[in-house]
């Protein structure tokens, strides 16, 4: 067992002895992005296991070690990891937790230390966490952030939004099933092997190889009418997880509906995007102004071989960039409304309606402040500008029934124009 180390304010270190011996523990939120985040993780020498637990009993074990009031995606993260390191699977003596960590105003910044709490109370403090932040928080010395892995994390996120966009206009419509997902799961490994090679990283190579994935995904064969297209926003975790929204992707899907989810991408820009405007409000380092307008001017990069590479094909729906989103929001939200999802959350709306999907979920954690001024307080504002928006906001917490929420949806798809 390796010798445990602790810092100046009695946390534990995830140490480079650790790193040799133990397995982070992930747990999922995106299907394709995640499952390539492991395997870069582990090119950098980590082992890594995803979490992708979905059932009742993760929601039991997290009401017994987080208060009920808490965040409840906190809530679901924290009892899937506890439930995994009580599963018996693995040596409790050589795992560690990975998670992500915003670093913003909401509830969500308190995770970690929601997590060790919930360990001490289980007698498991001996169990290390590791947060993954662009914040400068908590470091580890078994742990760290380096060009190398931000160079293959960034397009990993993008080419992940890329293959999510098309793999939903095709899945309502195949006629082999399960082609969709086949080809998902080959592009996963066929960039995980170029990140391997140090390719696929540049946006010469990135032009070239969306411009191909998408050329593949357009040759999947498909039937039918088009489909009621169905926008999913909301809280992060809760739009993206399947843990988190009951699998409302696949639910849409038995209804006869194409889901249309807007990417992590625009989240990360508008995550950069906040610090400089923390800036232009309140003043700050100019330093720290330019280095998140260089970074927000990379990613944006990237969204934009993106964009380009949807346009190649006609078939298929484009995608808006993020400038044009932050654009559309001027006149409803200010930019310093950056808490949780903050103005990006109706921002997505807007372009969504903009885009022709009037008929929008709203995902959303009950009590989730942010989410209920960006998302459901901003619903009829939308209605008087936009008639023809038909938008439902759903609440995720441990006492909401799967047949409530689904019956919820159901209503408002009931009222949905047929087609798009």
């Amino acid at each position: 067992m390796a010798k445990l180390t602790y810092d100046a304010h009695g946390r534990l270190l995830f140490t480079k002895e650790m790193k040799e011996e133990y397995t982070l523990l992930m747990p999922q939120m995106l299907p394709v992005t995640f499952s390539m985040m492991k395997r870069l993780l582990e090119l950098e020498g980590y082992k890594v296991e995803l979490l992708d637990t979905t059932h009742r009993g993760i929601i039991e074990t997290g009401l017994k070690y987080v208060h009920n009031d808490t965040c409840y995606p906190a809530l679901l993260v924290i009892g899937q990891l506890i439930e995994a390191i009580n599963s018996g699977k693995y040596d409790t003596n050589k795992i560690a937790l990975f998670m992500s960590q915003t670093g913003g105003g909401c509830r969500a910044s308190n995770y970690i230390h929601l997590l060790r709490k919930a360990l001490q109370k289980a007698g498991l403090q001996h169990i290390p966490v590791i947060s993954l932040n662009l914040s400068g928080m908590e470091k580890n010395p078994g742990f760290s952030i380096n060009l190398r892995l931000v160079r293959r994390l960034v397009p990993a996120m993008v080419y992940g939004d890329l293959i999510v966009h098309l793999a939903n206009q095709c899945r309502p419509y195949e006629v082999e099933r399960g082609a969709t997902d086949a080809l998902a799961a080959v592009w996963t490994e066929r960039l995980v092997a170029g990140f391997a090679k140090n390719r696929g990283r540049s946006k010469r190579e990135m032009r070239v190889i969306m411009a191909q994935i998408a050329a593949e995904f357009a040759a999947i064969e498909l039937s039918g009418e088009q489909k009621t297209r169905i926008g999913v926003v909301g809280e992060i975790y809760v739009k993206f997880a399947p843990l988190g929204n009951n699998n409302l992707e696949d639910f849409l899907l038995s209804e006869g509906c194409e889901p249309v989810v807007p990417g992590l991408t625009d989240f990360m820009l508008f995550k950069i995007d906040n610090r400089i405007e923390d800036i232009n409000l309140y003043g700050g380092s100019w330093l720290k102004k330019k280095l998140c307008q260089v970074f927000l001017w990379y990613v944006a990069g990237l969204q934009q071989c993106m964009i380009d590479a949807v346009k190649t094909q006609p078939k298929f729906h484009g995608l808006a960039s993020f400038a044009e989103i932050k654009a559309g929001v001027k006149g409803y939200l200010g930019y310093g409304n950056k808490m949780g999802e903050g103005w990006l959350l109706t921002g997505e709306m807007i372009e969504l309606i903009h885009s022709g999907v009037t008929n929008i979920v709203c995902t959303q954690p009950f009590g989730c402040l942010p989410n209920h001024v960006s998302g459901k307080g901003m619903i009829r504002k939308l209605k008087d500008d936009f008639p023809a928006s038909n938008i439902v906001t759903i609440d995720y917490d441990p006492g909401a029934t799967r047949i409530n929420q689904e019956n919820r949806i159901k209503l408002m798809l009931a009222s949905a124009g047929r087609g798009v």
